[in-house]
């Protein structure tokens, strides 16, 4: 048996526009925008969404959103949802960037919000 939950949503944004990017989405939507530390690419619009991760993350690829699933088992959530008719893009060891049917680009991650929201939040699958 794993966990997981819907973790956030990322703004990617080509690398050049993301400061931008990040500027309107935080005025926008009435948050402040934080760098993440240590993890340059990303952009926090924080509080945006009570609970939920929303962030723009500078990427080297075209402009597009895409989801973070969070589980305890990245191996058994990966293959799940494999088994659901997603396709793996790149395993980057510690997480994988997945395609669901329809094409959208997904990224499943090892827990990254409080344990308390993920412990409250996380389905529970076998």
């Amino acid at each position: 048996m794993h966990r997981s939950r819907l973790f956030g949503l990322f703004i990617d944004t080509p690398s050049a526009e993301a400061a931008t990017a990040a500027t309107f989405w935080s005025a926008a939507l009435g948050t402040p925008a934080r760098p993440v530390p240590g993890e340059e690419e990303f952009i926090q619009l924080q509080g945006a969404v009570a609970g939920f991760a929303v962030d723009v993350q500078a990427v080297g690829d075209a402009p597009r959103y895409h989801v973070d699933i969070e589980t305890d088992d990245v191996a058994a959530e990966r293959e799940r949802l494999i088994g659901l008719g997603a396709a793996v893009v790149v395993d980057h060891g510690g997480h994988t960037t997945l395609r669901a049917p329809g094409g959208h680009l997904f990224c499943v991650v090892p827990v990254q919000s409080e344990q308390t929201l993920f412990d409250s939040t996380a389905r529970t699958w076998s």
